[in-house]
């Protein structure tokens, strides 16, 4: 891969709003966008163009987030996507699922636009 081509993000998040938002913001910085409304389609989305990242929310149709994650880390093509659950789903137990089952990030709604940015670039740049 040539060091000038834009890393590829996949959001995916059933609110038009968040998703309208991290799309600007993500386009913004110079990442190459997908969006999801589900899970289901989030998975098509990933199995044809394998992001480097996936912002993923665990309250989804179709498929949830915590089970679209699984699926990831199960599959040797894509365990190495870096995933980062925003969700609204705050409670320690949820946390600790989100990242027993691979997530390498778990932020929680409401979030700060800059945090969520700035943990992207962490992730992407290890």
């Amino acid at each position: 891969m040539k060091e000038n081509s834009p890393k590829k993000v996949l959001i995916a998040d059933d609110e038009p709003n968040i998703l309208l938002s991290l799309d600007f913001l993500m386009k913004k910085n110079g990442y190459q966008v997908y969006i999801a409304r589900d899970g289901a389609e989030a998975q098509e989305i990933i199995q044809k163009h394998i992001p480097d990242a996936v912002i993923l929310d665990v309250m989804m149709p179709h498929m949830d987030g915590y089970e679209l994650c699984q699926y990831l880390k199960e599959q040797e093509r894509f365990k190495a996507i870096k995933i980062i659950f925003l969700t609204a789903k705050s409670q320690k137990q949820d946390v600790e699922k989100g990242l027993a089952l691979g997530a390498d990030s778990y932020i929680t709604k409401p979030f700060s636009t800059k945090m969520l940015l700035q943990e992207v670039e962490r992730l992407l740049a290890l």
